[in-house]
Protein backbone atom coordinates (compact mmCIF):
# COMPACT_ATOMS: atom_id res chain seq x y z
CA UNK A 1 0.00 0.00 0.00
CA UNK A 2 1.38 3.41 -0.93
CA UNK A 3 1.75 6.26 1.54
CA UNK A 4 -0.96 8.26 -0.27
CA UNK A 5 -3.41 5.38 0.02
CA UNK A 6 -2.60 4.99 3.72
CA UNK A 7 -3.24 8.73 4.22
CA UNK A 8 -6.67 8.45 2.67
CA UNK A 9 -7.46 5.30 4.65
CA UNK A 10 -6.55 7.07 7.90
CA UNK A 11 -9.41 9.54 7.67
CA UNK A 12 -10.81 9.83 11.23
CA UNK A 13 -14.34 8.50 10.73
CA UNK A 14 -15.89 9.74 13.97
CA UNK A 15 -14.50 13.23 13.50
CA UNK A 16 -15.79 13.19 9.92
CA UNK A 17 -19.25 12.30 11.21
CA UNK A 18 -18.95 15.22 13.59
CA UNK A 19 -18.02 17.61 10.77
CA UNK A 20 -21.04 16.52 8.73
CA UNK A 21 -23.43 16.82 11.68
CA UNK A 22 -22.05 20.27 12.47
CA UNK A 23 -22.60 21.27 8.83
CA UNK A 24 -26.25 20.21 9.00
CA UNK A 25 -26.70 22.87 11.68
CA UNK A 26 -24.92 25.75 9.91
CA UNK A 27 -27.74 26.55 7.47
CA UNK A 28 -30.79 24.65 8.64
CA UNK A 29 -31.72 26.93 11.57
CA UNK A 30 -31.75 29.95 9.24
CA UNK A 31 -34.18 28.59 6.65
CA UNK A 32 -36.41 26.95 9.28
CA UNK A 33 -38.24 30.26 9.73
CA UNK A 34 -39.59 30.44 6.16
CA UNK A 35 -42.09 27.53 6.35
CA UNK A 36 -43.70 28.97 9.52
CA UNK A 37 -43.45 32.67 8.65
CA UNK A 38 -47.24 33.11 8.61
CA UNK A 39 -47.76 31.64 12.05
CA UNK A 40 -44.81 33.56 13.42
CA UNK A 41 -46.16 36.87 12.07
CA UNK A 42 -49.56 36.20 13.57
CA UNK A 43 -48.39 35.13 17.03
CA UNK A 44 -45.73 37.83 17.40
CA UNK A 45 -47.90 40.52 15.74
CA UNK A 46 -45.12 41.67 13.40
CA UNK A 47 -44.88 42.51 9.72
CA UNK A 48 -43.14 40.70 6.91
CA UNK A 49 -40.12 42.98 7.19
CA UNK A 50 -39.49 41.96 10.78
CA UNK A 51 -39.80 38.30 9.87
CA UNK A 52 -37.31 38.92 7.08
CA UNK A 53 -34.80 40.12 9.67
CA UNK A 54 -34.81 36.62 11.15
CA UNK A 55 -33.08 35.36 8.02
CA UNK A 56 -31.17 38.46 6.86
CA UNK A 57 -29.49 39.31 10.19
CA UNK A 58 -27.46 36.07 10.32
CA UNK A 59 -26.22 36.46 6.72
CA UNK A 60 -25.12 40.01 7.49
CA UNK A 61 -23.31 38.77 10.60
CA UNK A 62 -21.54 36.13 8.51
CA UNK A 63 -19.71 39.06 6.99
CA UNK A 64 -19.42 41.58 9.80
CA UNK A 65 -18.56 39.13 12.57
CA UNK A 66 -15.94 37.09 10.69
CA UNK A 67 -13.00 38.92 12.38
CA UNK A 68 -14.61 38.23 15.76
CA UNK A 69 -14.99 34.58 14.79
CA UNK A 70 -11.30 34.41 13.86
CA UNK A 71 -10.41 35.85 17.27
CA UNK A 72 -12.61 33.28 19.05
CA UNK A 73 -10.95 30.46 17.12
CA UNK A 74 -7.48 31.77 17.97
CA UNK A 75 -8.34 31.93 21.67
CA UNK A 76 -10.31 28.69 21.98
CA UNK A 77 -8.46 26.55 19.45
CA UNK A 78 -9.99 25.01 16.36
CA UNK A 79 -11.63 21.98 17.95
CA UNK A 80 -13.10 23.78 20.94
CA UNK A 81 -14.30 26.60 18.68
CA UNK A 82 -16.51 24.12 16.83
CA UNK A 83 -18.10 23.15 20.14
CA UNK A 84 -18.51 26.84 21.05
CA UNK A 85 -20.28 27.36 17.72
CA UNK A 86 -22.66 24.45 18.28
CA UNK A 87 -23.50 25.53 21.84
CA UNK A 88 -24.22 29.00 20.48
CA UNK A 89 -26.49 27.56 17.78
CA UNK A 90 -28.34 25.59 20.44
CA UNK A 91 -28.75 28.65 22.67
CA UNK A 92 -29.91 30.80 19.75
CA UNK A 93 -32.37 28.16 18.54
CA UNK A 94 -34.00 27.89 21.94
CA UNK A 95 -33.99 31.64 22.60
CA UNK A 96 -35.62 32.36 19.22
CA UNK A 97 -38.45 29.97 20.04
CA UNK A 98 -39.55 31.53 23.34
CA UNK A 99 -40.87 34.92 24.32
CA UNK A 100 -41.76 37.87 22.14
CA UNK A 101 -40.25 39.43 19.02
CA UNK A 102 -37.36 40.95 20.98
CA UNK A 103 -36.37 37.52 22.24
CA UNK A 104 -36.69 36.10 18.73
CA UNK A 105 -34.40 38.78 17.35
CA UNK A 106 -31.91 38.28 20.19
CA UNK A 107 -31.87 34.56 19.50
CA UNK A 108 -31.31 35.29 15.83
CA UNK A 109 -28.27 37.42 16.64
CA UNK A 110 -26.85 34.63 18.80
CA UNK A 111 -27.49 32.17 15.95
CA UNK A 112 -25.75 34.43 13.46
CA UNK A 113 -22.67 34.90 15.64
CA UNK A 114 -22.41 31.18 16.44
CA UNK A 115 -22.81 30.08 12.83
CA UNK A 116 -20.19 32.62 11.77
CA UNK A 117 -17.69 30.89 14.05
CA UNK A 118 -18.70 27.57 12.52
CA UNK A 119 -18.39 28.92 8.97
CA UNK A 120 -14.81 30.02 9.57
CA UNK A 121 -13.54 27.15 11.72
CA UNK A 122 -14.82 24.06 9.91
CA UNK A 123 -12.75 24.61 6.73
CA UNK A 124 -9.74 25.08 9.04
CA UNK A 125 -10.50 21.78 10.77
CA UNK A 126 -10.80 20.06 7.40
CA UNK A 127 -7.44 21.40 6.29
CA UNK A 128 -5.80 20.32 9.55
CA UNK A 129 -7.34 16.95 10.36
CA UNK A 130 -7.98 15.45 6.93
CA UNK A 131 -4.63 15.68 5.07
CA UNK A 132 -4.78 13.77 1.82
CA UNK A 133 -8.57 14.01 1.69
CA UNK A 134 -9.31 17.71 2.13
CA UNK A 135 -11.12 18.18 -1.17
CA UNK A 136 -13.40 15.15 -0.67
CA UNK A 137 -14.24 16.13 2.91
CA UNK A 138 -14.86 19.71 1.76
CA UNK A 139 -17.33 18.36 -0.79
CA UNK A 140 -19.10 16.33 1.90
CA UNK A 141 -19.18 19.38 4.17
CA UNK A 142 -20.72 21.71 1.58
CA UNK A 143 -23.21 19.00 0.62
CA UNK A 144 -24.24 18.70 4.25
CA UNK A 145 -24.89 22.45 4.36
CA UNK A 146 -27.47 22.05 1.59
CA UNK A 147 -28.91 18.86 3.04
CA UNK A 148 -29.43 20.60 6.38
CA UNK A 149 -31.28 23.43 4.65
CA UNK A 150 -33.42 20.93 2.73
CA UNK A 151 -34.28 18.96 5.88
CA UNK A 152 -35.46 21.98 7.83
CA UNK A 153 -37.34 23.45 4.88
CA UNK A 154 -39.16 20.16 4.33
CA UNK A 155 -39.90 19.10 7.89
CA UNK A 156 -40.48 22.31 9.86
CA UNK A 157 -44.02 22.87 8.54
CA UNK A 158 -45.23 19.31 9.37
CA UNK A 159 -43.67 19.65 12.82
CA UNK A 160 -45.46 22.98 13.29
CA UNK A 161 -48.78 21.34 12.38
CA UNK A 162 -48.22 18.85 15.17
CA UNK A 163 -46.46 20.93 17.82
CA UNK A 164 -46.85 24.61 16.91
CA UNK A 165 -44.17 26.83 15.37
CA UNK A 166 -42.26 27.42 18.61
CA UNK A 167 -41.68 23.74 19.30
CA UNK A 168 -41.05 23.10 15.61
CA UNK A 169 -38.16 25.58 15.58
CA UNK A 170 -36.86 24.46 18.98
CA UNK A 171 -36.95 20.79 17.94
CA UNK A 172 -33.97 21.34 15.65
CA UNK A 173 -31.94 21.84 18.80
CA UNK A 174 -31.97 18.03 19.12
CA UNK A 175 -29.87 17.81 15.94
CA UNK A 176 -27.48 20.37 17.42
CA UNK A 177 -27.19 18.29 20.58
CA UNK A 178 -26.38 15.19 18.53
CA UNK A 179 -23.68 17.12 16.68
CA UNK A 180 -22.16 18.19 20.01
CA UNK A 181 -22.06 14.61 21.31
CA UNK A 182 -20.50 13.14 18.18
CA UNK A 183 -18.04 16.01 17.84
CA UNK A 184 -16.91 15.62 21.46
CA UNK A 185 -16.41 11.87 21.00
CA UNK A 186 -14.52 12.39 17.75
CA UNK A 187 -12.41 15.09 19.37
CA UNK A 188 -11.34 12.76 22.19
CA UNK A 189 -10.29 10.09 19.71
CA UNK A 190 -8.47 12.67 17.59
CA UNK A 191 -6.67 13.99 20.68
CA UNK A 192 -5.44 10.49 21.48
CA UNK A 193 -4.22 10.10 17.91
CA UNK A 194 -2.44 13.46 18.07
CA UNK A 195 -0.52 12.44 21.22
CA UNK A 196 0.89 9.43 19.38
CA UNK A 197 1.78 11.43 16.27
CA UNK A 198 5.06 13.34 15.82
CA UNK A 199 4.86 17.10 16.35
CA UNK A 200 4.19 19.18 13.23
CA UNK A 201 7.18 20.89 11.62
CA UNK A 202 7.78 24.51 12.67
CA UNK A 203 6.51 27.22 10.38
CA UNK A 204 7.85 30.66 9.65
CA UNK A 205 6.19 33.92 10.68
CA UNK A 206 2.67 34.29 9.42
CA UNK A 207 1.94 36.27 6.27
CA UNK A 208 -0.59 39.11 6.42
CA UNK A 209 -3.43 37.75 4.31
CA UNK A 210 -4.86 41.19 3.55
CA UNK A 211 -1.65 42.03 1.71
CA UNK A 212 -1.99 39.05 -0.63
CA UNK A 213 -3.72 39.80 -3.97
CA UNK A 214 -4.79 36.16 -4.30
CA UNK A 215 -6.77 36.36 -1.04
CA UNK A 216 -8.52 39.50 -2.28
CA UNK A 217 -9.30 37.67 -5.50
CA UNK A 218 -10.79 34.72 -3.64
CA UNK A 219 -12.80 37.14 -1.50
CA UNK A 220 -14.22 38.79 -4.60
CA UNK A 221 -14.97 35.41 -6.19
CA UNK A 222 -16.74 34.18 -3.06
CA UNK A 223 -18.67 37.45 -2.79
CA UNK A 224 -19.91 37.06 -6.38
CA UNK A 225 -20.84 33.42 -5.74
CA UNK A 226 -22.71 34.23 -2.53
CA UNK A 227 -24.40 37.33 -4.00
CA UNK A 228 -25.71 35.23 -6.89
CA UNK A 229 -26.81 32.41 -4.59
CA UNK A 230 -28.79 34.53 -2.14
CA UNK A 231 -30.22 36.79 -4.84
CA UNK A 232 -31.43 33.85 -6.90
CA UNK A 233 -32.68 31.92 -3.86
CA UNK A 234 -34.81 34.88 -2.77
CA UNK A 235 -36.40 35.75 -6.13
CA UNK A 236 -36.34 32.70 -8.43
CA UNK A 237 -39.83 31.42 -7.50
CA UNK A 238 -41.28 34.93 -7.93
CA UNK A 239 -39.58 35.32 -11.31
CA UNK A 240 -41.03 32.05 -12.57
CA UNK A 241 -44.49 32.90 -11.26
CA UNK A 242 -44.35 36.28 -13.04
CA UNK A 243 -42.77 35.17 -16.31
CA UNK A 244 -44.23 31.68 -16.73
CA UNK A 245 -47.52 32.01 -14.88
CA UNK A 246 -46.62 29.17 -12.54
CA UNK A 247 -48.48 28.64 -9.30
CA UNK A 248 -46.62 29.38 -6.10
CA UNK A 249 -46.19 25.69 -5.31
CA UNK A 250 -44.97 24.83 -8.81
CA UNK A 251 -42.56 27.76 -8.85
CA UNK A 252 -41.32 26.58 -5.47
CA UNK A 253 -40.01 23.44 -7.16
CA UNK A 254 -37.26 25.65 -8.59
CA UNK A 255 -35.89 26.18 -5.10
CA UNK A 256 -35.87 22.45 -4.46
CA UNK A 257 -33.97 21.77 -7.70
CA UNK A 258 -31.57 24.60 -6.93
CA UNK A 259 -30.75 23.12 -3.51
CA UNK A 260 -30.82 19.39 -4.22
CA UNK A 261 -28.52 19.49 -7.25
CA UNK A 262 -25.94 21.35 -5.16
CA UNK A 263 -24.89 17.97 -3.76
CA UNK A 264 -23.89 16.83 -7.24
CA UNK A 265 -21.86 19.99 -7.74
CA UNK A 266 -20.07 19.61 -4.42
CA UNK A 267 -18.83 16.13 -5.31
CA UNK A 268 -18.11 16.89 -8.97
CA UNK A 269 -15.67 19.70 -8.20
CA UNK A 270 -13.10 17.53 -6.34
CA UNK A 271 -13.04 15.17 -9.33
CA UNK A 272 -12.33 18.11 -11.65
CA UNK A 273 -9.67 19.51 -9.33
CA UNK A 274 -7.96 16.14 -9.16
CA UNK A 275 -8.12 15.62 -12.91
CA UNK A 276 -7.07 19.13 -13.92
CA UNK A 277 -4.62 19.65 -11.03
CA UNK A 278 -5.97 23.17 -10.54
CA UNK A 279 -8.76 24.68 -8.43
CA UNK A 280 -8.76 27.65 -10.82
CA UNK A 281 -9.77 25.54 -13.82
CA UNK A 282 -12.57 23.93 -11.81
CA UNK A 283 -13.77 27.36 -10.68
CA UNK A 284 -14.02 28.60 -14.27
CA UNK A 285 -16.02 25.49 -15.17
CA UNK A 286 -18.36 26.21 -12.27
CA UNK A 287 -18.98 29.76 -13.46
CA UNK A 288 -19.77 28.47 -16.96
CA UNK A 289 -22.47 26.25 -15.43
CA UNK A 290 -23.72 29.18 -13.31
CA UNK A 291 -24.20 31.25 -16.49
CA UNK A 292 -26.78 28.79 -17.80
CA UNK A 293 -29.33 30.14 -15.30
CA UNK A 294 -29.55 33.84 -16.26
CA UNK A 295 -28.87 33.18 -19.95
CA UNK A 296 -31.31 30.28 -20.07
CA UNK A 297 -34.09 32.15 -18.27
CA UNK A 298 -33.71 35.02 -20.73
CA UNK A 299 -33.40 32.92 -23.89
CA UNK A 300 -35.61 29.88 -23.16
CA UNK A 301 -37.51 30.39 -19.90
CA UNK A 302 -39.81 27.42 -20.57
CA UNK A 303 -36.83 25.15 -19.85
CA UNK A 304 -36.51 26.50 -16.32
CA UNK A 305 -36.18 23.05 -14.66
CA UNK A 306 -33.03 22.45 -16.73
CA UNK A 307 -31.51 25.83 -15.88
CA UNK A 308 -32.36 25.52 -12.18
CA UNK A 309 -30.78 22.07 -12.01
CA UNK A 310 -27.57 23.16 -13.75
CA UNK A 311 -27.36 26.25 -11.54
CA UNK A 312 -27.86 24.04 -8.49
CA UNK A 313 -24.83 22.01 -9.52
CA UNK A 314 -22.94 25.26 -10.03
CA UNK A 315 -23.76 26.82 -6.67
CA UNK A 316 -22.82 23.64 -4.82
CA UNK A 317 -19.58 23.46 -6.74
CA UNK A 318 -18.84 27.16 -6.33
CA UNK A 319 -18.59 27.21 -2.57
CA UNK A 320 -16.70 23.91 -2.61
CA UNK A 321 -14.00 25.07 -5.01
CA UNK A 322 -13.41 28.31 -3.09
CA UNK A 323 -12.91 26.37 0.14
CA UNK A 324 -10.55 23.96 -1.64
CA UNK A 325 -8.57 26.93 -2.95
CA UNK A 326 -8.31 28.42 0.56
CA UNK A 327 -6.84 25.21 1.96
CA UNK A 328 -4.57 24.66 -1.05
CA UNK A 329 -2.88 28.04 -0.84
CA UNK A 330 -2.56 28.28 2.98
CA UNK A 331 0.88 27.47 4.40
CA UNK A 332 -0.30 26.62 7.90
CA UNK A 333 -3.27 26.57 10.26
CA UNK A 334 -3.03 30.24 11.17
CA UNK A 335 -3.02 31.38 7.55
CA UNK A 336 -5.90 29.02 6.78
CA UNK A 337 -7.95 30.57 9.58
CA UNK A 338 -7.17 34.14 8.59
CA UNK A 339 -7.81 33.51 4.91
CA UNK A 340 -11.08 31.73 5.67
CA UNK A 341 -12.20 34.64 7.85
CA UNK A 342 -11.32 37.27 5.25
CA UNK A 343 -12.84 35.43 2.29
CA UNK A 344 -16.06 34.55 4.09
CA UNK A 345 -16.31 37.88 5.91
CA UNK A 346 -16.07 39.93 2.74
CA UNK A 347 -18.13 37.48 0.72
CA UNK A 348 -21.07 37.26 3.09
CA UNK A 349 -21.12 41.02 3.65
CA UNK A 350 -21.78 41.38 -0.09
CA UNK A 351 -24.13 38.38 -0.11
CA UNK A 352 -26.41 40.02 2.45
CA UNK A 353 -27.24 42.67 -0.16
CA UNK A 354 -28.13 40.12 -2.86
CA UNK A 355 -31.90 39.79 -2.25
CA UNK A 356 -32.27 43.54 -1.70
CA UNK A 357 -30.32 44.55 -4.81
CA UNK A 358 -31.97 42.03 -7.12
CA UNK A 359 -35.43 42.93 -5.81
CA UNK A 360 -34.78 46.67 -6.04
CA UNK A 361 -33.55 46.40 -9.63
CA UNK A 362 -36.69 44.44 -10.48
CA UNK A 363 -38.88 47.14 -8.92
CA UNK A 364 -37.04 49.90 -10.79
CA UNK A 365 -37.17 48.21 -14.19
CA UNK A 366 -40.52 46.46 -13.85
CA UNK A 367 -39.13 43.19 -15.22
CA UNK A 368 -36.59 40.43 -14.70
CA UNK A 369 -34.23 41.00 -17.64
CA UNK A 370 -31.96 43.52 -15.91
CA UNK A 371 -31.82 41.53 -12.65
CA UNK A 372 -30.72 38.46 -14.61
CA UNK A 373 -28.08 40.50 -16.42
CA UNK A 374 -26.91 41.68 -12.98
CA UNK A 375 -26.57 38.06 -11.81
CA UNK A 376 -24.69 37.24 -15.02
CA UNK A 377 -22.33 40.13 -14.31
CA UNK A 378 -21.61 38.75 -10.84
CA UNK A 379 -20.84 35.37 -12.40
CA UNK A 380 -18.36 37.00 -14.78
CA UNK A 381 -16.67 38.69 -11.80
CA UNK A 382 -16.46 35.31 -10.09
CA UNK A 383 -14.85 33.75 -13.17
CA UNK A 384 -12.23 36.46 -13.59
CA UNK A 385 -11.35 36.97 -9.91
CA UNK A 386 -11.42 33.27 -9.07
CA UNK A 387 -9.63 32.18 -12.20
CA UNK A 388 -6.73 34.51 -11.41
CA UNK A 389 -6.59 33.69 -7.68
CA UNK A 390 -7.45 30.03 -7.15
CA UNK A 391 -4.46 28.55 -8.95
CA UNK A 392 -2.11 25.96 -7.54
CA UNK A 393 -2.25 22.28 -6.93
CA UNK A 394 -4.72 21.00 -4.31
CA UNK A 395 -3.24 20.25 -0.90
CA UNK A 396 -4.09 16.54 -1.30
CA UNK A 397 -1.59 16.21 -4.15
CA UNK A 398 1.04 18.22 -2.29
CA UNK A 399 0.65 15.94 0.76
CA UNK A 400 1.07 12.81 -1.35
CA UNK A 401 4.11 14.22 -3.17
CA UNK A 402 5.82 15.11 0.12
CA UNK A 403 5.03 11.65 1.48
CA UNK A 404 6.53 9.93 -1.59
CA UNK A 405 9.61 12.15 -1.37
Amino acid sequence: MTTGVRARAAVPGLLLAGVLLVALNLRGPLVAVAPVAGELRRDLAVGAGTVGLLTSIPVLLFGLAAPLASWVIARAGTHRAVLVAMLGVLAGTVLRSVGDVRTALAGTVVLGLAITVGNVVVPVVIGRDFPGATHVVTAAYTSALNIGATLTTTLTAPLADLLGWRWALAAWGLLVGLACLVWTAGLRRQAARAVAAPPPPPVGPGRAVWRQPAVWGLTLAFAAQAFSYYGVTAWLPTLLADEQGLSRSTAGVSSALFQVFAVAGAFTVPVLVRRWHSPAAALVAVTAAWAFLPVGLLAAPQLWPVWCSIAGVAQGGGITVVFIAIVARSRDLVENRRTSAMVQGGGYAVAATGPLVVGSVHDLTGGWTVPMVLVLGAIVVMAVAGGLSAGGRPQDEQQEERARG
